[in-house]
Parts: structure tokens; sequence; C-alpha cells
């Protein structure tokens, strides 16, 4: 259930927002759109977990005093819900760069599916895509790969509490996802194909729930924002 303000103080002084980050936004974009709904007054906002451009859902944003709390909502489990497109590949491993390298899918079986989901499950390793947020030398890996430069991944620690598959219609697979801290959906998706000695690409990908906070509480950023600017008139 969605918290209702009535005075513009309750931000500075600490509030956690759930809110619904809109396809093609970047987290900070949201995280930019809310800060600046509060100008002139000068307030710290920052975010808990980013989420890719392309992915939608819930996006924790911390105002105030409960910035500092944002590594404990970070560390929390998430859940996800998407689809991903069996029979090629993308550099970027979903819809931000062209599909490419074609693979035959009609051979593919629900069972093989299925099989191969329970080879993620579990304590697993993968590499971050190249063209991820992750900072190797105090860069981040896509300033590297936007310039076409080698860049040296290296292997992270997660762990998928379930991995569940709900629709096959090929090319198209759906499926649901409880992961840790650090989990890339991306590159689970990318390792999946390669199970399949296929390809597959993340063509949709929606974060439903992180720690115990659900997307369906969330609010929309522009519905928050009105919210804010309205709290500041009312309470100059």
């Amino acid at each position: 259930m969605k918290k209702r303000y009535s005075d513009i103080q309750e931000f500075a002084e600490g509030q956690l927002l759930l809110v619904n980050k809109p396809y093609q936004w970047t987290s900070f974009d949201v995280v930019g759109k809310i800060r600046n709904a509060f100008k002139p007054l000068k307030l710290k906002v920052g975010h808990a977990g980013t989420l890719d451009p392309l992915a939608t859902g819930l996006l924790i944003v911390c105002t105030g005093k409960m910035t500092r709390q944002i590594d404990s909502f970070q560390a929390e489990e998430k859940e996800y819900t998407g689809t991903m497109v069996l029979g090629a590949v993308t550099p970027t491993y979903d819809l931000e760069s062209e599909p490419q390298q074609q693979f035959p899918t009609d051979h593919i079986t629900t069972e093989q599916i299925n099989q191969a989901c329970k080879q993620f499950t579990g304590d697993i390793q993968q590499y971050p895509p190249a063209h991820s947020a992750v900072k190797i030398d105090g860069e981040r890996l896509y300033e590297k790969a936007r310039r076409g430069e080698a860049v040296e991944l290296r292997l992270r620690h997660v762990t998928i509490r379930e991995f569940e598959i709900t629709r096959i219609e090929l090319p198209e697979v759906d499926f649901r996802v409880i992961c840790s801290k650090g989990t890339y959906i991306r590159s689970l998706v990318n390792d999946f194909g390669r199970a399949l000695n296929n390809g597959a690409y993340l063509s949709r990908l929606r974060r439903t729930r992180s720690g115990n906070f659900k997307d369906t509480d969330a609010w929309e950023v522009m519905e928050i924002v009105n919210v804010i600017r309205e709290l500041k008139v009312i309470n100059p």
C-alpha cells in the first residue's frame, strides 16, 4: 500500500519510495526526476539495485537519512519475470543491440528447456555482460565496450533460489527467477542458450519484488513527482 504524505519535510527525515521504473528509463533517470522535484530544497536521493534501461518494475528509491540504508536494501533477494528468445544472441544479451548468429529451434523440446533450468538453480557462477554497469579500474564496463575495447570479465558467485519456466512458445520462453544480489538476468539467459547448444537473448524483464517489497505497491514516477510538487505548494 502506498504511503500518504502530509509534509515535504518527511522526505528530508528519510523515506523509502517504491517506484515503477518505466521502459527505456535508466535507474538514474528516475532518481534525477525525483530529486529535481524537490528543488530548490537540496535533498539526498538514491536508489538500491540498478535496473537496465529496457527492464521495468520495482526500483527502491531512498530520500534524506534513509539513503544510509541503501546498501542493506540492495543486498536483499530479488524476484523477476521475463521473456527470453531462443535461436539468436546479441552483444548486450538483450534488445539494446541487434540479434545475430541465428540458430534453428524446432528441435528444442520442453523437457530440454526444463532440464536446462536445473543447471542454473542454486549457487552458480556467471560473467557479467560486457555492456553492464560493473566497474573495473574505476570505469563501468559499458563505457569500455562502447569504445570497442576488450575487457576482462570476472566471474561472480550468485545464488538462484528458483528458476521456473512459465510459458514455452518457441522461440519465446517466459520465466520467473528468485535470485541473490548481483545476479545478471541477461547473463543467465545467455548462459541458458549455451546450455541448449543454441542462443538466447532477453527480450523482456520486470522486477516484481525486492526483499519484502512488491511492484504492486509501487508509485508511477510522475505520480510521486506530483505528490512532492503539491506538498511544496502546501508546505513551502
